[in-house]
């Protein structure tokens, strides 16, 4: 079986166009959005809080941010894009193409990863300068990052698929993402936790993405990060097979 790398390329690169001709609006405010995290959270309340596993507050708050940060604009990205192409007809193109599901589905998800990496990258920059903290462990940095992001974008365009009107790509961010997120051990420790709270938290997918993430930089985890790295992986090999699944079908593609 050959791959239409021209028609890979093309569509990645179209992705990553996209999200460069908008950078006031998808690159710069996670990074200010950070940035005020870390001085409200993690320079005002932080210097309250002794150490979080053998590392300042701020250090501690870095990964979860970044994590924080990568979900949000992993899913928006392949949500709002997929769901655009169907709202303004041009995503025909690709049904037309001679591009099989599982290149189209690989173009925007790689469109999707080159712009969390980017976003990743800029505040991990920003946790060097404001909070002197770098990973500690760059290749789990890298494969959860991936991973997650991978899960996210193809979470995306499965809620980009099935949307019918622009707001509905919120209401799994505004009710579902965005909460577990933030229980999810962006600001805190599951340690810190009471124990009932603690047995809930392992129900919530988005804890195992930011407990292995954090090990990349502190050391130190909650779980044995093969426990949650390989849960993470397992629910990409879900969500990507619906996706893939879902645009082999055309759901809501040629209506």
């Amino acid at each position: 079986m050959t791959v239409n790398v021209v028609g890979l390329w093309t569509l990645t690169k179209r992705e990553l166009v996209r999200s460069m001709k908008i950078i006031n609006q998808v690159i710069w405010p996670p990074i200010i959005t950070t940035l005020l995290y870390v001085f409200v959270f993690g320079i005002a309340i932080g210097s309250r809080i002794q150490h979080v596993q053998g590392v300042t507050y701020a250090q501690f708050l870095v990964p979860g941010l970044i994590m924080l940060q990568t979900i949000d604009s992993s899913y928006g990205e392949c949500s709002s894009s997929v769901f655009q192409g169907r709202f303004m007809n041009h995503i025909q193109e690709l049904l037309i193409a001679p591009m099989s599901a599982a290149e189209i589905l690989a173009g925007f998800i790689v469109g999707s990863l080159a712009r969390a990496l980017i976003i990743a990258g800029l505040i991990t920059m920003l946790g060097a300068l404001l909070v002197h903290t770098l990973p500690s462990d760059w290749t789990t940095y890298l494969v959860v990052l991936v991973l997650v992001s991978v899960l996210f974008s193809a979470l995306g365009i499965i809620f980009g698929l099935l949307a019918e009107k622009f707001d509905h790509l919120a209401v799994l961010t505004t009710f579902v993402i965005t909460p577990l997120t933030f229980v999810g051990g962006v600001f805190t420790a599951a340690t810190m936790l009471p124990p009932p709270l603690r047995t809930l938290e392992l129900a919530n997918p988005i804890f195992y993405t930011i407990d292995a993430f954090r090990r990349s930089y502190t050391g130190q985890s909650f779980l044995a990060p093969e426990y949650s790295i390989g849960a993470i992986g397992l629910l990409c090999v879900v969500v990507l097979a619906i996706a893939w699944r879902m645009i082999a079908l055309g759901v809501k593609l040629r209506t």
